[in-house]
């Protein structure tokens, strides 16, 4: 593998606690894919890392579980097989898996704050709303198509 995963600043993906299962994949490949473990799947044990910021892995515990991306509410597991090559499917799983990671354990966005609408903006809208009433309003009754 090309590591190490950066997931967020110097934190890392640690090689040492992910879990590699091999199985045949299906897709390009032709008779290729009946003799090769090309599908990979990667598992990491969220709960148990100590790689992770303890407030970094309680957001991503709670963050990834929200989502159903947890087995068992504490491992997270990700599958590539759209290469033919396992190294392939091996890089594109440890940077979706470092990605996935990095995207949990991101600050919450800072509340929105609600903001009043312009008066000019407002005006504009009326205006032209008031316009198109006067072009509908004046095509009754002109026509003749009784």
């Amino acid at each position: 593998m090309s590591g190490p995963y950066v997931i967020r600043g110097s934190v890392l993906l640690p090689e040492a606690e992910l879990r590699w299962r091999f199985s045949r994949s299906s897709g390009p490949g032709g008779q290729h894919v009946n003799t090769t473990d090309s599908q990979v799947e990667l598992v990491f044990d969220l709960a148990a890392t100590e790689a992770l910021p303890p407030v970094w892995k309680e957001r991503a515990l709670r963050e990834l579980a929200a989502r159903g991306r947890l087995v068992d509410g504490r491992l997270l597991v990700v599958r590539a097989g759209e290469h033919r090559s396992q190294w392939r499917n091996r890089q594109t799983a440890a940077l979706r898996m470092a990605g996935l990671l990095a995207e949990a354990t991101a600050p919450p966005r800072a509340p929105r704050r609600a903001t009043k609408v312009p008066r000019g903006i407002n005006e504009r809208r009326l205006r032209e709303k008031k316009q198109r009433s006067d072009v509908k309003r004046g095509r009754s009754g002109r026509q003749g198509w009784d």
